[in-house]
């Protein structure tokens, strides 16, 4: 079972300043103003990459090869709507289709190397424009934003193996 962040400290006091201290931090994690967020649509547009494409590459990434019917419900558009977002793609050299080696009658649509190279090419760009901000910090706002990350990402790992084991008693 998940403790809330507020429920490690009894005092009232100290509960009330951790749910304060997380609330700003939380708003800090999660602040993307209009202009940030336009900046990065315009780096996405500059590549030539629609959000649908983004998310089409991203899932292919993520769950491996498909068929036109996952994508389509991976997106929640018709079936011939997924296909004409991934025949652009394909026209591109980001994504092609084979069939299946067991079935030739299923087609499954596959991440090519070039689409593969988008996510890294994003990274790229990203590192790029945090080092700017990385550079603006002192060493100890330095240290003291990894040590919190690193904490971040172990409390997040926590989590997801938490919300993956079945609890006794539930329905699988």
């Amino acid at each position: 079972m998940t403790t809330s962040v507020f429920e490690n400290h009894a005092e009232p006091g100290a509960r009330d300043a951790r749910r304060a201290l997380a609330d700003d931090l939380i708003d800090e994690l999660t602040g993307w103003s209009p202009p940030e967020r336009l900046l990065t649509l315009r780096g996405w547009h500059r590549g030539a990459y629609s959000l649908i494409h983004l998310i089409v590459l991203t899932v292919l990434e993520t769950e491996g090869p498909l068929s036109m019917r996952r994508i389509a419900e991976a997106l929640d558009v018709s079936d011939a709507s997924a296909t004409g977002i991934v025949d652009r793609i394909e026209r591109r050299g980001l994504v092609e289709r084979r069939h299946g080696a067991d079935d030739r009658r299923v087609v499954l649509v596959h991440l090519t190397e070039r689409g593969a190279a988008v996510f890294r090419e994003i990274k790229q760009r990203r590192r790029a424009r945090l080092s700017l901000l990385v550079a603006e910090l002192s060493d100890d706002d330095l240290a003291g934003l990894l040590a919190g990350l690193r904490a971040m990402r172990s409390a997040a790992m926590r989590v997801c193996e938490e919300l993956a084991t079945p609890r006794a008693g539930a329905a699988v």
